[in-house]
């Protein structure tokens, strides 16, 4: 038993390496945790040598994502999702006035420029709903576009998705699953509940990125946390594009009576009246003069057939 209590400690050891140090510090700090519980009889070798080898894995796995890594993460999620949504270019002068909006939001955003750049498109679907890739991938629905009622909630939209993306939300929740896992298996090989596991299964944990962000986004949703920070960037990125953050509380309303709690934003996002109220207090810190009423020939143009 005392044995098994203090190989639990080195596990412990290695978790708290995790949250408070560097990658480099989290292999050194495994890698002698585990070489001095083996040296001094603790556990046996091989039992170190797999605990050691599996901090290393974490610390590879919380290391920093490259832009590049983003977009062909981000482009293997959109795959997933137009597996499921079929792009509609029934209106392409449509899916160019997105694109137009995304640009003057993103131009004036912290991360005007990410590898192969931001990118919207429709998708043919009456679900309201959004989504967007780690890579720059924007897609709104059909029926997402339909509740729009101005361009300033269609920019809302796009601004929401933007802050996603900005904010390494998905990327966060790669990182996290694959960190989370790897713990819980460094705990079931320091027990004896896991016997065996070499270093490239204790990998494999770290190949389902994707599979964690489909799951994010379709299933379960970002956290109401991330959520709410997404809505506060987006009034920020509304108002530094000129447009008026409370177009954020338009679609919300839109959204509040149109959509259903079981699918589309309903089913992964918070509800839409605290949103709606977050979303009020925050945008009166900000001083922009509302000009929505100079857009709305161009709206009404581009959003004919949506």
């Amino acid at each position: 038993m005392k044995a098994k209590i203090n190989i639990i400690a080195v596990a412990i050891t290695v978790v708290f390496a995790v949250l408070i140090f560097s990658c480099e510090s989290i292999m050194n700090a495994a890698d002698d945790s585990a070489k001095r519980a083996g040296d001094a009889g603790l556990i046996r070798q091989e039992r170190a040598d797999a605990i050691s080898a599996s901090a290393r894995t974490i610390g590879s796995a919380a290391e920093q994502i490259t832009p590049e890594q983003e977009y062909y993460i981000g482009r293997a999620v959109a795959a997933n999702i137009l597996a499921t949504y079929r792009i509609w270019n029934g209106n392409p002068a449509l899916t160019t006035y997105l694109n137009n909006i995304c640009m003057a939001i993103t131009i004036n955003s912290p991360r005007p420029n990410i590898y192969k750049n931001y990118r919207v498109a429709i998708l043919d679907s009456n679900e309201i709903n959004a989504f967007a890739t780690s890579g720059g991938h924007i897609f709104v629905t059909r029926g997402l576009l339909r509740a729009a009622k101005s361009e300033d909630a269609l920019a809302a939209v796009i601004a929401h998705e933007v802050a996603h993306i900005q904010l390494k939300h998905g990327i966060k929740a790669i990182r996290s699953s694959r960190i989370n896992q790897a713990l819980a298996d460094v705990s079931a090989t320091a027990i004896g509940n896991a016997t065996g596991m070499n270093v490239s299964q204790l990998t494999s944990v770290f190949n389902e990125s994707v599979g964690d962000i489909m799951r994010t986004m379709v299933n379960s949703g970002y956290s109401h946390v991330q959520e709410y920070e997404a809505d506060n960037m987006a009034l920020t990125l509304l108002a530094s594009a000129g447009y008026n953050p409370l177009g954020l509380v338009e679609i919300l309303q839109e959204l509040r009576k149109a959509q259903s709690r079981n699918s589309g934003f309903g089913k992964t996002h918070p509800s839409p009246a605290v949103r709606i109220t977050s979303a009020e207090r925050n945008a009166g810190y900000l001083r922009v003069t509302d000009n929505s009423a100079s857009r709305r020939t161009r709206f009404t143009t581009a959003t004919r057939t949506r």
